[in-house]
């Protein structure tokens, strides 16, 4: 649990630590002037789509409550991240390592929207199979001894003059009309 939870923080600060490590790496391994201008303009990118991504993962209300993403979000975004400290290392191969950054990227993106979907598929279902529940005959819903005021209690019929037993949780204020 302590790892899926730092999993879930690391997430948001690596939006921005992981494209500053590039900027910031890319010169110290031997990249020139001309490389580090284009890292920067895809550093930004990178920033944007780690944040998309981790506000995918965040979007999901099982990994809010319990503040910490899953083991297989914590596998998706141990690649990603390792491949893009990677990139920040080897400049001289950065072409090919750039390459699979961008592809684990465009797989961690639909992975984290097939597990949005599928979380909120499996809440769908449950609320779905609890109306189910409730709308089934002999049904607990509506309370049993419910009698809404000013409406007979089933099964005595519309008789106007019939007045619901009392309820003592229940206080009924009446209004009687102004006489002039």
């Amino acid at each position: 649990m302590i790892i899926r939870r730092a999993f879930y923080y690391w997430q948001f600060i690596a939006a921005f630590v992981l494209p500053l490590w590039l900027v910031i790496g890319w010169p110290i391994f031997g990249a020139g002037g001309w490389q580090v201008l284009g890292v920067v303009f895809g550093a930004l990118l990178l920033g944007l789509g780690l944040l998309v991504i981790a506000l995918l993962f965040f979007a999901r209300k099982e990994v809010r409550e319990e503040r910490a993403v899953s083991w297989a979000d914590v596998g998706v975004l141990s690649l990603w991240h390792a491949s893009i400290i990677a990139v920040g290392f080897y400049a001289s191969s950065a072409a090919w390592l750039s390459v699979v950054v961008v592809v684990i990227g465009i797989c961690a993106f639909w992975f984290a929207l097939w597990e949005l979907f599928t979380a909120a598929r499996r809440r769908m279902q449950a609320m779905m199979d609890l109306l189910e529940q409730t709308a089934q005959p002999g049904a607990a819903f509506p309370p049993t001894g419910f009698t809404a005021p000013g409406f007979p209690e089933p099964g005595l019929g519309n008789t106007p003059n019939h007045t619901p037993t009392p309820d003592p949780n229940v206080i009924i204020v009446r209004e009687k009309p102004a006489s002039h």
